[in-house]
């Protein structure tokens, strides 16, 4: 696992930094909840009024003066897209940064093979795509215990759930792309992950484009639905396993067959 362990000592100061600021966002986040509740019924109801504003963040579908309500669409949003943007990260980087680095040397090396190579980078996004995750939730569960808040612990698992498979398809798609790549592709991962958050937020708006979740993981991680069916949606989730395994088995099949120079 030389390789693994490589890549995840490159990446502990970009992964103590994202998952530093996406937990503290969080933990912030609830604990303004106490301060904001006893004018939370008036937001909501305004929110609530706001016609495509509304509808396009789901808030016409959610009690936003609850807890879980103001959780899932203020702090979904926060690891939604937060962590959407560390996984394009992570995922377009990957393989693509040998040659921009000129670390070549090293992967040629090591006696391994390339499809052991890309497994093992491919288990280093991952790994720390769980580590984000895991602090995340550890941090929420404190911040939800400090303001005294009860929850619906199988919602709150959903949501997690769901935006941890959200992060897993952008880096698997991103980490696919990177096998094609030579120079930096930061730009490119960025924009995908942005632009999977844009699409959601067009489909929400009219029947027209409903077509697009199918599109974007962020349809499957849709608060508004999670929190109101207590299930994530499966017909959006098989098309994300199916782009996950896409983005992964090009990887393979690209990088097999690259000159890394």
């Amino acid at each position: 696992m030389t390789v693994y362990k490589h890549e995840l000592k490159r990446a502990k100061i970009s992964l103590l930094i994202w998952t530093a600021a996406i937990s503290f966002m969080l933990g912030v986040c609830i604990l303004i909840y106490p301060e904001m509740k006893t004018q939370m019924s008036d937001i909501s109801a305004m929110f609530a009024d706001m016609g495509s504003f509304s509808a396009a963040f789901g808030m016409d579908r959610i009690n936003f003066g609850s807890f879980i309500g103001f959780f899932g669409v203020e702090c979904g949003n926060v690891l939604g897209l937060g962590g959407a943007l560390f996984a394009a990260i992570v995922g377009i980087s990957a393989l693509a940064k040998e040659e921009k680095e000129h670390t070549a040397e090293f992967l040629l090396t090591q006696p391994v093979s390339r499809n052991r190579v890309v497994l093992e980078k491919l288990l280093a996004v991952f790994t720390q795509i769980v580590i984000l995750n895991l602090v995340s939730a550890v941090v929420t569960v404190i911040s939800v215990a400090v303001i005294g808040e009860s929850v619906d612990a199988k919602v709150m698992l959903l949501l997690f759930l769901a935006y941890f498979i959200l992060q897993i398809e952008i880096s698997a798609v991103t980490f696919g792309i990177s096998a094609y790549l030579k120079g930096n592709g930061l730009g490119i991962g960025l924009g995908i992950a942005v632009l999977m958050y844009f699409l959601n937020i067009i489909a929400n708006l009219t029947e027209n484009a409903k077509f697009l979740k199918y599109l974007t993981p962020f349809g499957y991680t849709e608060g508004a639905d999670i929190i109101s069916s207590c299930s994530i949606d499966l017909k959006y989730l098989a098309v994300g396993i199916v782009f996950t395994a896409a983005g992964i088995a090009a990887a393979f099949l690209k990088y097999g067959k690259k000159d890394i120079g």
